[in-house]
């Protein structure tokens, strides 16, 4: 996977052991709890978000492209789970993720999932990619553009590498 930190995604991180997803419950946008277990079966784009993070808003209209490009792979989701610790920051998150379809809005308004993945502890934007068994295998923190040519190869290799 290191191949493919070039370009935007320069600094995509792939580690040498691929352990699994934390088992950590957040919430869908119904409140209703969910966790990794319930993506298995598919290639996951998790995007660790907060509205205070200018660079978590300026990159969502990217993965609303990428989920887009994929929206006929029943075994692809752009998972955006968003890390506001207040309802009131959740109340401007749903409206935000409203503007960006096709994109679901998960929350973790506990703000802990951002230390429980690697790459620098609590800095956002962080996106993992999660494959079909639920291996962290890249994760990326900082703002990327993740409708790159560089991003699209990245899912594809990682699609055809689980077909």
């Amino acid at each position: 996977m290191a191949r493919f930190a070039q370009g935007s995604l320069t600094r995509l991180e792939t580690p040498a052991e691929t352990p699994l997803a934390p088992d950590y419950g957040f919430k869908d946008r119904d409140d209703r709890p969910t966790s990794f277990a319930a993506f298995r079966g598919k290639l996951v784009v998790v995007n660790l978000w907060a509205m205070w993070c200018a660079p978590c808003r300026t990159e969502m209209p990217t993965l609303a492209r990428l989920a887009t490009a994929y929206a006929d792979r029943p075994d692809f989701v752009v998972l955006p789970i968003n890390v506001d610790a207040t309802p009131d920051g959740l109340a401007d998150a749903k409206s935000f993720i409203d503007v960006h379809e096709p994109l679901p809005l998960y929350s973790d308004m506990t703000f802990k999932l951002p230390f429980l993945f690697p790459g620098s502890a609590g800095a956002m934007p962080k996106t993992v990619i999660l494959d079909k068994q639920g291996r962290i295998r890249a994760s990326f923190t900082g703002e990327a553009d993740w409708s790159s040519p560089e991003a699209r190869a990245l899912m594809d290799a990682l699609l055809a590498e689980a077909a």
